[in-house]
């Protein structure tokens, strides 16, 4: 992970579940156990993964190639046959990771369920959306395998969208109004996935009258957004948010002028008129992009639009106007969130660069204030902690209380568990992934961090089950309201506290707030 980081009504038959199960019976034993299952575009086959249904690489929208390129997601296309889904998709082009296959046509779903193809369901269901910075990660992570929540009746999915120029670059200035919002297309590919899930999950068992979104950074601002956004209401009914916020939106003319900046960096590049864009490799524009973004003054340029369309308002207004009235959000940070990008131990005062939400001259008064705020912090710590309010905990508060403000109900936490080796004692950005996931990787967890996991996964599952979020070993968890603001903090003993780091909050009025 770096720094530089639609609504169909329509019920599918689970009778299509006994003919699989036929189906599974005849194969031979040799080889895997695969499974169909008919979903509106056709026939898909999965495999059999122990009590698991495990299908792959499966189309939610028509590929963005061609003339689609920067246009809005199209539904799929009916196939005939039965299509493979028993691998994975290609990832959305990025930067780096060039040992994982990529390609434009990347926007495809995984589905984990549980075998029984219904029998025991509906199944709630867990939609996830993977971090990245808008600009790089996959749905295929290992880490985010749904085994452990299709093991306890959950139907999980995890969903691509386009990212980086692709996904969030408004194009209109370069190649015409017909283009206008095209810096919300990696949001509307969220939707498209959605959408989706509204018509499909009943094939794998799931109830689309019960789903949740959720995601992880970018992911969880993709969510915090969509929560705000008035079209995106009826495709889910609760959100998970891990680190996320709704403030990394630009304005349209911010958005217009990131748009004619990258147009400039593209004839400069490739010495091609920027109509180009619609026919050159996506390698290109990726290798581009990066340039382009390490030279833009402003932090994170590729970012989703207040276009007036899709996104009519701010997120958080639309909420406190209750926009998410009704639904119920988990939602929270990382006490220590900026160390992975700033480093455990930062030799640096903090620069433009370092900062998602605001512009350095508000932030450093500010930031300022944090000496006589932790006088027992030593300033890499004050700078560490500063910065994580500014791009991840005064965001996601401000998302909480917006949503409770607008009618929604509320959850909020802070992982406090310390980290090791480099980051012994923070709790760094993504470190809750091996929590909620319950997967360690190569790591081999100590006792107490199997049972963190245990824990946090146990309150992730009872959440998306409609249920308080809970587990064994965890105290009650109440409500957050504006009153006593009651936050579950996860550490090697998780306890509730009311308003915590108070003070801080506070220095923060009428900030991030928009």
């Amino acid at each position: 992970m770096t720094r530089r980081d639609f609504l169909y009504n329509a019920t599918l038959a689970s009778a299509a579940a006994p003919a699989a199960h036929a189906l599974q019976a005849a194969l031979p034993l040799a080889g895997p156990v695969t499974v169909v299952r008919k979903v509106a575009e056709g026939d898909l086959r999965g495999t059999i993964e122990g009590n698991l249904q495990v299908f792959r690489g499966v189309p939610f929208a028509q590929p963005p190639v061609g003339p689609l390129r920067f246009r809005a997601p199209l539904p799929g296309l009916p196939w005939t046959g039965v299509r493979d889904a028993t691998r994975f998709a290609p990832a959305a082009m990025q930067p780096g990771e060039d040992s994982v296959e990529q390609s434009e046509d990347c926007l495809c779903l995984n589905v984990w369920a549980p075998a029984s193809g219904g029998v025991g369901g509906p199944y709630p269901v867990f939609v996830w959306v993977h971090g990245g910075g808008f600009t790089g990660g996959r749905s295929s992570e290992a880490q985010f395998a749904g085994s452990h929540f299709a093991d306890a009746g959950v139907v999980c999915i995890t969903v691509a969208y386009r990212l980086g120029v692709l996904g969030f670059l408004d194009v209109s200035p370069l190649l015409g109004e017909g283009y206008r919002g095209s810096a919300n297309n990696g949001l509307r590919d969220v939707m498209a996935a959605l959408s989706w899930v509204q018509r499909n999950v009943a094939a794998f068992g799931g109830d689309p009258a019960r789903v949740t979104l959720g995601g992880e950074s970018a992911g969880a601002k993709l969510s915090d957004l969509l929560l705000g956004t008035p079209s995106a209401s009826g495709l889910f009914h609760q959100v998970i948010s891990e680190s996320g916020g709704a403030e990394r939106i630009a304005p349209a003319a911010t958005a217009a002028d990131v748009g004619r900046g990258f147009g400039k960096a593209w004839t400069q590049k490739t010495q091609a008129p920027v109509g180009s864009l619609l026919t050159a490799p996506a390698r290109e524009l990726i290798d581009v992009q990066q340039r382009f973004t390490r030279d833009w003054p402003m932090h994170f340029p590729l970012r989703p639009e207040l276009d007036g369309g899709l996104i009519p308002a701010t997120p958080l207004t639309t909420l406190r106007d209750g926009a998410g009235r009704g639904k119920r959000i988990l939602i929270g940070t990382n006490r220590d969130e900026s160390a992975l990008f700033l480093g455990p131990h930062p030799r640096k005062a903090v620069a433009a660069v370092d900062l998602g939400n605001m512009p350095l001259a508000q932030f450093g008064p500010l930031a300022q204030r944090y000496g006589a705020l932790y006088p027992e912090l030593s300033d890499e710590q004050r700078e560490i902690r500063s910065v994580t309010a500014e791009e991840y905990w005064i965001p996601s508060l401000r998302v909480a209380e917006a949503a409770v403000q607008g009618g929604a109900e509320a959850f909020v936490y802070r992982l406090d568990y310390p980290g090791t080796d480099r980051y012994r004692g923070l709790a760094f950005h993504s470190y809750d992934l091996r929590f909620v996931w319950n997967s360690f990787g190569k790591d081999v967890p100590t006792t107490a961090q199997q049972q963190l996991a245990v824990q946090m996964h146990a309150a992730w599952i009872a959440f998306v089950q409609g249920r308080a979020p809970a587990a064994a070993g965890l105290p009650v968890w109440p409500r957050y309201d504006l009153a006593t603001r009651a936050t579950l903090l996860f550490n090697q003993l998780s306890v509730v506290v009311s308003d915590p780091s108070q003070a801080e909050r506070k220095l923060w009025d009428g900030l991030l707030n928009a």
